[in-house]
């Protein structure tokens, strides 16, 4: 007699082996219907695996986030299953899930258009609702080798080449499509009913350049037609916030050749980035850090003590003098921060020591990862060291966990989550010091009463980490700030403090970062409030505008009175219709115009409108300024 159970706890028995979708079938219709893979004993398989043992078995549903995996991996294969019935001289060779979606890799003579996308959906539709059903066989290694060539499929055959001898691979059919998968999948096709074709790429055969480039399609799929609309419309709203676009819109930034992965900031841009730095620098005085700066270069022989020339050599830029002296760009700022712990003899009174650093870094990333500001190969990183005794250690942890949170809210992220990444296999040092790490890290969260999401087994070897995650206005996931804790680094460059029993020890470090880099930082502001920052942190916080050269004087002088009151003005004098400018200005989405007609002038007054259109009506510019000094000082720190 055979026994499963299910996840209630209930157990059903069979005389005989049974399916996957024979036990749902047992359990009721309706689940039958709806299944689309199954777990057993863990393990994910498809509905028609046969359970012949004793088992703890869960039917896996579009409810699942199993069955949303399965139905992107079948789509998938849906996909290629379209391809060649159109194109058969298309060759296939992987197809992956992936966020949101997933894409399948194409070899074919020509480039693939937007209508060839199109036609490819359509088919994909057609198959669907045939229904047709996706079985499974297993084959010796060799013997799938042979099927894939004599198909022409050479990417495939290799594929399996990579395949120890004397392994049996799956291979997944539907209709005349057959393709190499470890699966599961779906039962039959018509569980496909609700995805779309995104884009079309290119990419290297197995990611490498020195290879033939395929050509890539992106598709998205979900298990409900409202999943789906939800998500395009995430994309469109996501494409209307693209921080690359608002760059070029409000003139802040831009990229060129000359210098793939770095920034040119602009006035307006470069005056965003030092807003942010004045920012931190003023909440990093008041949390009692203090300020650094170490070299952009150095010598090869600090990256071998910090283990970065080993690990990290092929992301570093690297220059060789004429004696024969490597040198590097720093990528990090770490080793820079413990050649300046190392200069002169620590006290245990001196430390906490909060060592902050805006340093900019290089890392070289390839061309084709660069993204605008959130993936450059140029930044500057808000870096801070704390170094500390173990003793200090859980305190320090609760003041940098408080201060990251409290800096978020103040540029409107409230939808905060924490992650927590604890001690790896492979790792260096005792259990009970990995406990003290782990418990200075959950320790501060539990104090402040903070829930996080545990990762064992993801931290680095040297020590766990923090990881904070900032939600945005449209529920894009941002991973930002970071503490970790280091026990390598201070190990390398053998740093020690003298303790107060006159013994040297070593002290503890705490890796600390807030905005990650503010390069990207300032991509996600953008995209999170869709180019209208709030009124403290904009570059351009108002624009002075006369309707005829009658008032042009006036102008001047309202102008200039902004500027002595220290807020940033600019001056629009042009022969041009009112209208004209007030659209014209509204798509820089500055927070206030300021309209100077005749009956303002004559009064005295300014006409203000505000950046949602609102008209607030007339008032003096005394009134005006304070009127900003009031919604500035409501979200901007003292000092900044």
């Amino acid at each position: 007699m055979l026994h499963i159970t299910l996840p209630d706890g209930s157990v059903r028995e069979f005389e005989q082996p049974v399916t996957v979708a024979g036990l749902a079938a047992s359990i009721g219709a309706g689940l039958a219907k709806a299944a689309l893979a199954g777990r057993v004993d863990g393990k994910l398989v498809d509905t028609s695996h046969l359970i012949e043992n004793d088992a703890q078995v869960a039917i896996v549903t579009d409810k699942d986030a199993d069955g949303l995996e399965v139905i992107r991996h079948s789509t998938a294969h849906l996909l290629a299953f379209a391809v060649k019935s159109l194109y058969p001289d298309a060759q296939v060779t992987i197809g992956p899930v992936i966020a949101d979606g997933f894409y399948y890799d194409f070899a074919y003579k020509r480039p693939f258009t937007p209508e060839d996308l199109l036609a490819i959906e359509k088919k994909m539709a057609e198959l669907a609702k045939q229904d047709i059903a996706v079985t499974r066989k297993v084959l010796p290694r060799d013997d799938a080798i042979t099927y894939f060539s004599g198909l022409g499929e050479r990417y495939k055959a290799e594929l399996i080449g990579s395949i120890p001898a004397g392994e049996d691979v799956s291979l997944y059919s539907e209709g005349e499509f057959t393709d190499l998968c470890r699966g599961p999948h779906v039962p039959s096709t018509g569980k496909l009913r609700h995805f779309k074709l995104m884009k079309l790429a290119g990419a290297y055969w197995r990611g490498d350049h020195r290879n033939e480039m395929l050509q890539r399609i992106y598709g998205t799929a979900w298990a409900k037609k409202e999943d789906l609309d939800a998500y395009l419309h995430r994309l469109e709203e996501a494409d209307k916030r693209d921080h690359r676009k608002l760059g070029q819109q409000l003139d802040l930034f831009h990229f060129q050749d000359e210098a793939i992965g770095s920034v040119f900031w602009h006035p307006k841009g470069w005056r965003l980035f030092q807003t942010l730095i004045r920012y931190m620098r003023a909440r990093q005085d008041e949390a009692g850090y203090v300020e650094v700066n170490t070299p952009d270069v150095m010598d090869r022989s600090l990256w071998e003590t910090s283990g970065h020339w080993q690990n990290y050599r092929e992301h570093m830029f690297v220059t060789e003098t004429e004696d024969k002296r490597v040198f590097a760009l720093k990528p990090m700022n770490c080793p820079g921060a413990m050649a300046m712990f190392a200069q002169g003899v620590k006290s245990y009174r001196d430390l906490p020591l909060l060592m902050a650093e805006f340093g900019k870094v290089h890392r070289y990333e390839p061309s084709g990862a660069l993204h605008g500001l959130l993936r450059v190969r140029h930044f500057t990183q808000d870096d801070a060291h704390i170094f500390c005794t173990e003793e200090q250690m859980e305190r320090e942890c609760l003041a940098v966990v408080g201060l990251i949170l409290d800096i978020y809210k103040d540029f409107g992220f409230d939808d905060v989550r924490i992650k927590l990444s604890t001690r790896p296999e492979n790792r260096i040092g005792s259990d009970e010091t990995w406990d003290r790490l782990e418990g200075a890290l959950s320790g501060a969260l539990r104090q402040q009463g903070i829930s996080y999401e545990l990762f064992p087994g993801e931290g680095a070897f040297y020590g766990p980490k923090l990881e904070f995650v900032l939600r945005d206005a449209i529920g894009r996931d941002w991973q930002c700030g970071t503490l970790q804790v280091d026990m390598n680094l201070p190990e390398r460059f053998d740093l020690t403090y003298v303790a107060d029993d006159n013994t040297r020890r070593r002290p503890v470090m705490l890796h600390r970062a807030m905005f990650g880099s503010l390069e990207r930082f300032i991509g996600i502001l953008l995209e999170h409030h869709t180019g209208a920052l709030p009124l403290w942190l904009s570059p351009e916080q108002v624009v002075v505008m006369n309707i005829t050269d009658h008032q042009a004087d006036y102008a001047r002088k309202i102008h200039a009175d902004l500027v002595a009151a220290k807020i940033y003005a600019t001056l629009d004098l042009r022969n041009e219709k009112i209208t004209y400018k007030i659209r014209e200005h509204s798509l820089q989405k500055l927070p206030y115009q300021l309209i100077l007609g005749d009956k303002e002038m004559a009064a005295g007054l300014v006409a203000v409108r505000a950046r949602d259109g609102a008209d607030l009506g007339q008032m003096t510019v005394e009134a005006f300024v304070s009127r900003l000094n009031a919604e500035i000082a409501r979200r901007k720190p003292e000092g900044v």
